[in-house]
């Protein structure tokens, strides 16, 4: 193992045993607010995943979560709350790196991804080793991603 895997494995078991985001979401009065359930057939992982968004801006005020299953589940949601956290994420922006993390995570190692867009998520890459294991990696980042379809309905209306 090179030092970069444990490094990206420390990351990870680091993520899911103490994760950012986990709790009930508490939005802003007027706050346009979305959440969805997720769960993984094949392993039983599953997330409920919550957030806020700004109906001025369109940016993400908060993320939320609460869930149980697997370290990589646990610690994908983890990155993915701290990501829209200290980025203060738009909802274009949190799709870009929904896109940018999805296409890591099906690339299987084949390309380098954007560091710059997805941070710590990077250390993620080698789940795309491991078919069985994407399902997980990408729980949080599916309900995000339906979330943020639940919030531009409401923007819409």
């Amino acid at each position: 193992m090179s030092a970069l895997d444990g490094l990206y494995q420390e990351l990870i078991l680091d993520h899911s045993k103490r994760p950012i985001g986990k709790g009930e979401l508490s939005p802003a009065e007027g706050a346009l607010t979305a959440s969805h359930h997720e769960f993984n057939p094949s392993c039983g992982d599953e997330i409920d995943l919550s957030i806020s968004v700004d109906p001025e801006t369109g940016t993400i005020s908060e993320l939320a979560w609460q869930g149980q299953g697997c370290s990589i589940s646990m610690a994908s949601a983890s990155i993915l709350s701290q990501l829209v956290r200290d980025e203060q994420l738009s909802m274009e922006d949190a799709r870009a790196r929904i896109d940018a993390f999805r296409s890591m995570i099906q690339a299987r190692g084949a390309e380098e991804p954007d560091e710059e867009l997805l941070g710590d998520a990077v250390a993620l890459q080698g789940v795309a080793k491991f078919v069985m294991r994407v399902k997980c990696a990408m729980l949080g980042w599916v309900a995000l991603e339906a979330d943020l379809a639940q919030v531009e309905a409401q923007r819409t209306a």
